[in-house]
């Protein structure tokens, strides 16, 4: 199992950061789009590291076109030699509507057509294919050699795709490369309803799951002391209590016997109530989402959970301090 750590947006730290848990040993570096630009800390990352992943988890696919989209993943593939790995997402409805001001529309299908779109764009660039994508949602069908990229000794990358609801999981089984399995997932909706969305995916594109790999960070509850391990435990409780609010993830709390906490987890995010939100995830909620322990305990707990399905994970949501990732990154190696 692969082990994946967060990377800095701070753009005068990513590169020291990336070649220090490079040299740690992690597999994988996630840039996630919060705050900001998903894509810009992979560049001083792809400029101090010879080996390790560098990965969107996610980028705002609807935030963008398909042209952008694949111009910055071909350039962050060829100055990385082949490392990069576009993880996309689609956000909900009104961060794309009121926060990007832009399309919102049947997201499964606008979402497949999106990465046919970005792949027909790189066929045109690294196999000298016509341009000539003509979909629902997006059409591309000019490109000359002005705006053809010439450094494609490393081909384009690959496409992961993030998913909750099992439209969006056939997506990523049908067109992707690899799922970006939501943090906010458990043991129960990731084999009852993600394994089967996947499957019903790889037999519409006629594949199989082999060279697919399934990511999932899980929810870590850790720390070296008692005091540490209360204050991880309140920030993963107020973590899912913030996801628990949204409408779409109802499924995934329904998998564990608590759906009707979204309601109210709902209307306390309309209020602004985001700390007492907390307060309503118990410790057996707790326990069904995360895994618990000191740093060299989870290996063996995520180990023992997810073994058998997921192919890179990470400490999701876990604070540590240079020793203690080190030592999680010691377990899962032995583990």
């Amino acid at each position: 199992m692969k082990v994946d750590a967060g990377l800095t947006s701070d753009l005068a730290k990513a590169g020291a950061e990336a070649r220090e848990l490079e040299e740690m040993g992690y597999a994988g570096l996630k840039s996630v789009e919060t705050a900001h630009d998903p894509f810009l800390p992979l560049v001083p990352a792809a400029e101090t590291t010879s080996k390790i992943d560098l990965i969107t988890g996610i980028a705002v696919a609807f935030a963008r076109s398909p042209m952008t989209v694949a111009n910055t993943g071909h350039d962050l593939n060829a100055a990385s030699k082949g490392r990069f790995i576009l993880g996309l997402g689609s956000q909900i409805k009104p961060h794309i509507e009121k926060r990007y001001f832009m399309p919102w529309s049947s997201p499964a299908a606008r979402m497949r057509e999106f990465i046919l779109a970005i792949r027909a764009i790189w066929a045109t660039w690294h196999e000298d294919k016509p341009l000539e994508f003509i979909g629902k949602f997006y059409k591309h069908t000019l490109m000359t050699p002005f705006f053809t990229p010439t450094n494609t000794e490393y081909g384009p990358p690959k496409v992961y795709l993030a998913a909750v609801g099992p439209l969006m999981t056939e997506v990523a089984g049908e067109v992707c490369d690899g799922i970006l399995v939501h943090g906010f997932t458990t043991e129960a909706y990731l084999r009852n309803v993600t394994l089967p969305a996947l499957e019903r995916g790889f037999a519409k594109a006629g594949k199989s799951r082999a060279g697919f790999e399934i990511c999932y960070p899980v929810f870590s509850v850790t720390g070296s002391d008692d005091e540490a391990m209360t204050a991880s435990a309140k920030k993963i409780r107020q973590q899912i209590a913030f996801y628990g609010s949204t409408p779409a993830y109802k499924g995934v709390l329904d998998s564990i016997g608590a759906g009707a906490l979204q309601p109210e987890l709902n209307a306390m995010s309309k209020q602004g109530r985001w700390e007492e939100m907390g307060q309503l995830i118990n410790d057996d909620v707790l326990d069904k989402f995360a895994v618990r322990g000191m740093p060299a305990e989870l290996a063996e707990q995520i180990k023992i959970r997810y073994g058998d399905i997921v192919d890179r994970t990470a400490a999701s949501y876990a604070v540590m301090t240079h020793e203690e990732r080190l030592q999680f990154i010691s377990a899962i190696a032995s583990a």
